[in-house]
């Protein structure tokens, strides 16, 4: 039950990203179709569209896809004990504890844009998570109260963790022995990077991949044009389109919190929680897509922005020069808001 409710919840983060195909003339149907392949990874699903890849070699880069996504999942889960991130979580050691460069590199990414974002983005909030019933935790019976908030306030910050590089070897070191981190809010993000990187390693230049949530692109679509993404309207419609974007190689990630939600002693509680005050976010923000150099930062930025709420979200956005398109809930509609950055990807005609 507890996974079958995560899952859903992960799988609404991938209907709000979509890849989408504006050809409609004879002419360019006549054009060969791209080959695409699926599977589950993370709670979520992948999806990879490549060109010009024949019927035995896209049977063997969907096991190869699977293997990567796999070593991903054993690396970054919080539902398998014996995951590298699971193994560090469980070890009260304070001294440095030796990771992959991988490892590093997304926690680093994370603490950088924690940092940006004043800690609204911030992996070390899994006990916060899974007090409120979004972690490998139960959902609670009843709203906790401030005394079980502020404990688990007291295991969190990112202050209390930090990445070491010395003598070749990369360290994870944490100050307080239960320190949790929780890097579920990247791990599709560099999922789908990592993706990009297989296609590069397979001398495969034209291909779209997405892993929940966060998508990636190189090259053309059949079509001749870049790879087309199709932000979702945060309704149940899961075909009502928002705005379509041309990523043109860069990496693209959506957060939203409409979906992920259960009811609690009549509130709604969302899976979006602010590190700050301890509680779910119940501002009016409810997607935040974002457009970066790569999917991982881009998962990132989304998140954190997320938390902050719109109006300082779009002064976080403002001082980094993000390509940000974020939507709000206001009265029974929507309201839409994209930075100056965004507008250069937005394709001709959607607003």
């Amino acid at each position: 039950m507890e996974m079958t409710f995560l899952r859903a919840g992960l799988l609404s983060a991938l209907l709000l990203l979509t890849a989408c195909d504006t050809s409609t003339s004879p002419a360019k149907s006549a054009a060969p179709a791209a080959t695409v392949l699926e599977g589950k990874t993370m709670g979520t699903f992948w999806r990879v569209s490549v060109m010009n890849v024949d019927k035995n070699r896209a049977e063997e880069l969907r096991t190869k896809i699977q293997t990567r996504l796999d070593a991903d999942d054993q690396l970054l889960s919080t539902w398998k004990n014996d995951s590298a991130l699971m193994r560090f979580n469980h070890s009260r050691s304070t001294a440095p504890w030796p990771v992959s460069e991988a490892m590093a590199d997304i926690v680093t990414e994370s603490l950088r844009v924690g940092h940006k974002t004043l800690g609204a983005m911030d992996i070390t909030v899994g006990p916060l998570v899974n007090l409120w019933g979004f972690g490998p935790d139960k959902q609670p019976v009843k709203t906790p109260d401030q005394a079980q908030i502020d404990d688990a306030r007291g295991r969190t910050g990112l202050q209390h963790l930090s990445v070491i590089y010395q003598y070749g070897q990369q360290y994870l070191e944490k100050d307080i022995p239960d320190l949790f981190v929780d890097l579920s809010t990247v791990g599709e993000g560099y999922a789908a990077d990592h993706l990009a990187a297989l296609m590069a390693e397979e001398g495969i230049p034209r291909y779209l991949v997405s892993v929940g949530g966060a998508l990636a692109s190189r090259g053309m679509n059949a079509s001749g044009k870049p790879w087309r993404v199709a932000i979702q309207k945060p309704t149940d419609e899961q075909n009502a389109v928002q705005a379509i974007v041309d990523i043109n190689g860069h990496g693209i990630s959506t957060s939203g919190s409409y979906r992920n939600y259960y009811e609690l002693d009549g509130k709604r509680i969302s899976h979006v929680i602010d590190p700050k005050s301890g509680r779910p976010i119940t501002h009016n923000l409810v997607s935040v897509t974002v457009i970066a150099p790569t999917a991982l930062e881009a998962d990132a930025w989304d998140t954190g922005l997320m938390v902050l709420g719109p109006e300082k979200a779009k002064e976080i956005v403002r001082q980094e020069n993000l390509a940000v398109y974020m939507i709000t809930r206001e009265g029974d509609g929507f309201k839409t808001w994209m930075s100056p950055q965004f507008k250069s990807y937005l394709v001709s005609g959607q607003n």
